[in-house]
């Protein structure tokens, strides 16, 4: 009986398939991608201005990206979400191949709590203007 062989791991590609050809155009992290990009964060209340002293910080943007990328699929953990910016190719798309450390992560959460309410309510907003929820109160 054959089998399916797969490709030697040592095996160099003459045309390496980019992050932007193995992410179809339906994919939900484009759309991530393009709800992050839209919004104005210095409104929203992330901070957006870092002093020079240290190593350069990851753009609120990148994290915020992430972190709805994790909520959307129920990824919680900072640990694992660092996790998937190394091995999950949707997440390397998104973050532009960058991959912040649990640390930064769990940090950037607790320091924009207020921030990322009102991300999550902008969502609630567009939602609304689509007509994909009705916010009718329905008791009995």
């Amino acid at each position: 009986m054959k089998f399916i062989i797969g490709k030697d791991r040592k095996q160099t590609c003459l045309f390496p398939i980019s992050l932007e050809d193995a992410i179809e155009s339906e994919n939900s992290v484009r759309s991530i991608d393009q709800f992050v990009d839209s919004l104005d964060l210095a409104k929203l209340g992330f901070r957006l201005d870092f002093t020079e002293n240290g190593p350069p910080a990851y753009h609120p943007s990148i994290l915020l990206k992430l972190y709805i990328y994790g909520y959307m699929n129920r990824i919680r953990s900072s640990r694992q979400l660092e996790k998937e910016c190394r091995r999950n190719i949707e997440v390397m798309w998104l973050l532009e191949s960058l991959a912040p450390d649990h640390n930064t992560i769990s940090n950037f959460r607790k320091d924009n709590a207020k921030a990322i309410k009102k991300v999550f309510f902008a969502t609630v907003q567009i939602a609304r203007n689509f007509g994909l929820i009705g916010a009718t109160l329905i008791a009995g």
